[in-house]
């Protein structure tokens, strides 16, 4: 098989879930080329296009909720939206592209490409089969306006989401979101995990993270959690910071005394990270969350980003797989408090295991086999 994952650096949830499917096409035999499809006109175009987002998510998050909302508003309006037409104009690219590769099937983890590949489609050029892979637990805005051949969601529980948008239902398929391989790896233990990461065996450890973004409130949420670790001296705080430098810088600013916390920036090492730890604090991206609950780690929803995010916790904390706190400062103490004891932190990850489904991306590998015959 000759498969085109095409996703967007807006965020690194749909890079991730790309590497993810990449990965697993790999295992399988198959033959997979991942893009951000703004790179056939030039690497500058993508990186605009990925920072105005990081930006607005960064400095805004409750203008981002406000644009979000106003998505929301204009789907209900006739007609195509402006970001489907904006799309549109990336399709000689891709018609040239496609004409260029031998492509068999086409991947679509972010929706600008599926909408590049439905102007295509909508006005007569050729285009292989095209899947959505939904990266949220919701129907994101003008996710309806796409003509997939199919759409991948998270979870049966959330196919009316999308059919209420219009989207067919005998065109979902609701196998997951695809996570890498080594998050749902069983061998992979705590024990091995630490020890891969060079951490004390003997010690509680807690994991926060602002997602690849370092987004959220994290310095409130440290100060939160300042009197559970003054109250348990076996217990570290490890804090990924991702690419948001000025966050790094100020949590070591202001925590470079306590021997219990260690910020650090991005790392290619996220499966280790989550084994190693006994409960994860983060914002609701849905990939992060998934990978949370595939690697079976308990898990605390904080700072969602407006819009999406919202739905994602909404979504865990309905179905048991994460406690979502609503105010940092007064909730997130108590949260960790309540998955620190063995029963709570157990009946989650049966939930875990129950809801989310860790071979999603072996199951989409199988879905793209059926599709092409290959």
């Amino acid at each position: 098989m000759e498969a085109l994952i095409l996703s967007c650096s807006t965020g690194g949830g749909h890079n991730t879930a790309a590497q993810a499917v990449f990965e697993a096409l790999t295992e399988r035999g198959h033959h997979a080329v991942r893009m951000d499809p703004y790179t056939l006109v030039s690497e500058e175009l993508a990186n605009r296009v990925g920072q105005t987002y990081i930006k607005l998510v960064q400095k805004s998050p409750k203008l981002f909720g406000a644009v979000y909302d106003l998505g929301n508003a204009y789907r209900k309006l006739p007609g195509r939206s402006p970001v489907y037409h904006i799309n549109g104009k990336m399709a000689p690219y891709m018609q040239k592209y496609l004409a260029e590769h031998l492509t068999d099937v086409i991947v679509c983890t972010h929706l600008y490409p599926a909408e590049i590949l439905t102007h295509m489609r909508l006005n007569g050029m050729e285009t292989p089969p095209f899947v959505f892979i939904a990266t949220d637990y919701t129907c994101v805005p003008f996710t309806e306006e796409s003509d997939c051949d199919l759409y991948v969601t998270p979870s049966p529980l959330l196919s009316s989401d999308f059919t209420g948008r219009g989207i067919p239902a005998e065109k979902l398929r609701p196998l997951g979101i695809p996570v890498r391989l080594d998050f749902s790896d069983d061998t992979i233990t705590k024990d091995r995990a630490r020890e891969a990461l060079n951490l004390p065996k003997d010690r509680r450890t807690l994991l926060l993270s602002g997602g690849s973004m370092g987004a959220g409130s994290i310095i409130n949420a440290v100060r939160a959690l300042l009197p559970y670790l003054e109250q348990n001296a076996d217990c570290d705080l490890n804090i990924l910071c991702g690419s948001n430098e000025a966050l790094f810088d100020s949590v070591e600013a202001e925590f470079a005394k306590n021997g219990q916390i260690t910020p650090m920036r991005s790392t290619n090492k996220m499966a280790l990270y989550l084994k190693a730890s006994d409960v994860f604090i983060s914002k609701p991206g849905g990939l992060s969350s998934t990978e949370s609950a595939a690697a079976g780690v308990p898990l605390v929803h904080i700072s969602p980003i407006p819009g999406c995010e919202s739905r994602n916790a909404e979504f865990f904390a309905k179905e048991g797989i994460a406690v979502k706190v609503e105010n940092t400062e007064t909730e997130l103490l108590s949260a960790v408090e309540r998955l620190s004891e063995p029963g709570n932190a157990e009946e989650m990850r049966k939930r875990q295991r129950a809801v989310i489904n860790q071979n999603a991306a072996m199951d989409i590998c199988g879905l793209l086999e059926k599709i092409t015959q290959c």
